[in-house]
């Protein structure tokens, strides 16, 4: 969701991607290999009624949320009727009339992501040809969420009109992601060496947006364009569904490019900003993109968790000391997506 910039000084030089944060990481290659190594976790024990069971899964994230900061995730226990429904209400989408779809313009709504982005509206690392793909986004709503103590908040997405059972369908796949975040950041509490219940006052009413994408295969090369170019995401952790298109790839600490192959069931699991920021550095938010060679139209649904926009994003008490002190200056969770939202959003071509 995040904008970047990258410089390129010569054809066959290594790219440099320089985020938000003033952080630089270098391509040293363009082409993605298979032979990186992205953890499989089976989340099976997160659901375990043995505290044993749960801090030996956390440490497995522990480790790959600090080193690498994706996963696959299997085993989660949400039924795959529910990522399949998600995925054809998304090609249904997609297949409207531009001018339909261009009612939920996102540009209508300011200082928000949700609503629609169009095909080719982003560039988000300056290649030649704008990214290839479109998405359309939606936000939590208190009304939607049974755990929600206070249903009175209005929510800020826009949905087509006469599309039904497009809104009912999304959110019955959303429901049952925010279920799993919830018990993912238990999880990650105690990946974190604090109680497990340590943060539960920041996720009773979380962010937590999804999006469902359409990349159409890319006939440029790399070099040109992406589907989605390299970026970060902003919230705390993000669950993506993909199809079996392919074409998520990771920027490796060595600078090269890992392919995200699909596994049949899983989630890929990655850390996102606002999680880097808390822990001090110690989980990494990674640069990744998707490129899609497949030889057909790719579809994904990322669901982006993250803490209450009340809540104060202040260090972990574990991931700071006198010797390590925090390295951000600490805002709420609203003012940092907003900054975010608005700095991404400012590259749409469509206005």
């Amino acid at each position: 969701m995040s904008q970047t910039t990258v410089v390129i000084e010569a054809k066959e030089s290594p790219r440099t991607v320089r985020l938000h944060n003033g952080d630089t990481f270098t391509f040293t290659s363009n082409i993605a290999t298979d032979l990186g190594n992205i953890p499989v976790i089976d989340a099976a024990r997160i659901w375990s009624d043995h505290i044993d069971d749960r801090k030996a899964v956390a440490e497995e994230i522990r480790i790959a949320s600090h080193e690498i900061g994706f996963f696959y995730l299997t085993n989660h226990g949400i039924d795959q009727k529910y990522a399949d429904e998600a995925m054809q209400q998304a090609k249904r989408f997609f297949a409207l009339p531009e001018q339909k779809k261009m009612e939920v313009f996102t540009g209508l709504v300011p200082n928000e992501y949700v609503g629609y982005h169009p095909m080719e509206c982003y560039n988000r690392n300056g290649w030649k040809h704008q990214d290839l793909s479109e998405a359309f986004n939606w936000a939590y709503d208190a009304l939607e969420d049974p755990l929600a103590e206070d249903k009175t908040q209005d929510s800020v997405s826009i949905w087509p009109s006469d599309l039904p059972g497009f809104r009912e369908s999304l959110y019955a796949y959303h429901t049952k992601l925010l279920a799993l975040s919830r018990r993912l950041t238990g999880i990650f509490a105690l990946a974190l060496h604090l109680p497990e219940n340590f943060f539960d006052q920041y996720i009773r009413q979380p962010e937590a947006g999804m999006r469902i994408l359409h990349y159409p295969e890319q006939k440029h090369s790399a070099d040109d364009q992406n589907g989605i170019g390299a970026h970060t995401d902003v919230e705390c952790f993000t669950v993506v569904t993909q199809d079996s298109a392919g074409g998520l790839e990771v920027l490796s600490k060595s600078g090269a490019w890992i392919k995200a192959n699909p596994i049949p069931g899983s989630f890929v699991v990655n850390i996102a900003d606002s999680f880097m920021r808390q822990t001090n550095d110690f989980f990494v938010s990674t640069i990744h993109r998707v490129i899609n060679k497949s030889g057909k139209e790719r579809y994904s649904a990322p669901f982006f968790f993250g803490f209450d926009r009340a809540k104060l994003l202040e260090p972990v008490p574990t991931c700071v000391s006198d010797e390590n002190p925090m390295k951000y200056p600490v805002m709420t969770g609203g003012e940092y997506y907003k900054w975010r939202t608005n700095r991404q959003k400012q590259t749409n071509t469509r206005k």
